[in-house]
């Protein structure tokens, strides 16, 4: 999937991402543990996994897009 950075907590490493539908999808600190990523940007286009369903959706992995 891809979507946009909407927020970024540096201190939690948390934040959420939202897909182009405009759905938001939160990011925990496991994501970013996974993907060894530091630091996110708002507004940043980013590719991630997901898992579970509706509310319960989580970003599991998380890397920044490329343009190509």
């Amino acid at each position: 999937m891809q979507g946009t950075v909407k927020e970024f907590r540096e201190e939690t490493r948390s934040g959420s991402v939202v897909l182009d539908d405009g759905t938001e999808i939160p990011i925990p600190p496991e994501a970013f543990s996974r993907s060894g990523l530091l630091k996110l940007q708002f507004g940043q286009r980013v590719r991630f996994d997901v898992e579970g369903e509706g509310d319960d959706r989580r970003v599991t992995r998380i890397t920044i897009a490329t343009l190509s």
